[in-house]
């Protein structure tokens, strides 16, 4: 026999059934369409910021600079590729325009043979590019030299040429195609930094040292070029499974040329290029591309700074010890 309360009970549930078919899931679904639509206007709307844009990539020769070169040429963008080996260049435009399909018109690379470390080459450089294009719409500051080694035991020299590299060149580069920027009144200025460009770890001093510089650099350009509508994106990688520990300088200036094994489980920088691409779309100021615990390393070092010291500290120790045994 059911009883008045079952009968009350099943009509709720019909009810609840009925709401949910005619009502929830068709929301739900309009959600995730809503959701897609709004990726692909952002996926077009980066598609029409990059295509045919001048875009100058430093260390575009291996790594997260040859990765990124990749997806900026499927964007359509007008690639200028930069680095220290010429042939390593050319090997690459011809790969770009060989193998990769897109969807939209691309255009062959052009290349540019220089050292960051060099401050003629890279005003020479810069004319080449203004003379090749007549403008540079984005600028790529990628290149970079990683470190290892004990401050007590480091030559000042190791100092100079990291932050030569990592500093000195892309704020020099730069400074060379800002004048042209400022006068079109657009521009945009991107920068390969690190998470040690906000929190240090032991034994990368030199290293850390000019990612800060970088970081507080390209933090006070951004502030005055605003006026002329110029964008200014700084990325924080954290750990990219790329070689730049094996070509890391040490402390008596020798070639670290050892995998680490943070770096060997790092991110791939097919996955770090596009995020790089997708945040020069968007025009971001200013993205950590991180895992969960550095990214918290970096709250942790302002809001609780004693123990992000004794954490570093302690972090010292075993690696001190590590190498020791």
């Amino acid at each position: 026999m059911v009883t008045e309360a079952t009968r009350k009970s099943l009509l709720k549930v019909r009810v609840m059934d009925f709401i949910t078919s005619t009502a929830v899931l068709p929301l739900l679904f309009g959600c995730v369409g809503v959701f897609s639509l709004f990726k692909l206007l952002q996926r077009m709307r980066t598609s029409a910021y990059l295509r045919n844009a001048v875009v100058v990539i430093t260390g575009a020769t291996s790594g997260l600079g040859r990765e990124c070169a990749r997806v900026f040429y499927t964007a359509g963008a007008k690639l200028v590729l930069c680095g220290r080996n010429r042939e390593a260049l050319e090997e690459l435009t011809e790969e770009l325009t060989a193998s990769l399909a897109t969807q939209v018109q691309t255009h062959r690379p052009y290349t540019v043979t220089f050292d960051l470390a060099d401050p003629g080459a890279i005003v020479a450089a810069a004319a080449e590019i203004l003379q090749r294009f007549g403008h540079v719409d984005v600028l790529l500051n990628n290149a970079g030299i990683s470190y290892r080694g004990a401050i007590v035991d480091t030559a000042t020299d190791v100092d100079k040429k990291v932050m030569e590299t990592n500093y000195f060149g892309p704020v020099a580069l730069t400074k060379a195609l800002l004048p042209s920027m400022i006068k079109r009144r657009q521009g945009h200025v991107v920068v390969i930094s690190s998470i040690q460009g906000k929190i240090s770890i032991p034994f990368r001093s030199a290293y850390a040292a000019s990612k800060h510089a970088t970081q507080a650099f390209f933090d006070c350009l951004r502030a005055e070029v605003e006026q002329y509508e110029i964008q200014v994106t700084v990325l924080s990688p954290g750990y990219i499974h790329t070689n730049l520990s094996l070509h890391a300088v040490t402390a008596d200036g020798s070639t670290y040329g050892v995998m680490d094994k943070t770096t060997a489980q790092g991110r791939s920088p097919v996955e770090v290029a596009r995020d790089v691409l997708a945040a020069v779309g968007k025009k971001k100021k200013e993205v950590i591309l991180a895992d969960l615990l550095p990214s918290l390393a970096i709250y942790l070092r302002t809001l609780a700074p004693g123990l992000f010291f004794s954490l570093m500290a302690s972090r010292a120790r075993k690696e001190r010890k590590s190498k020791n045994s």
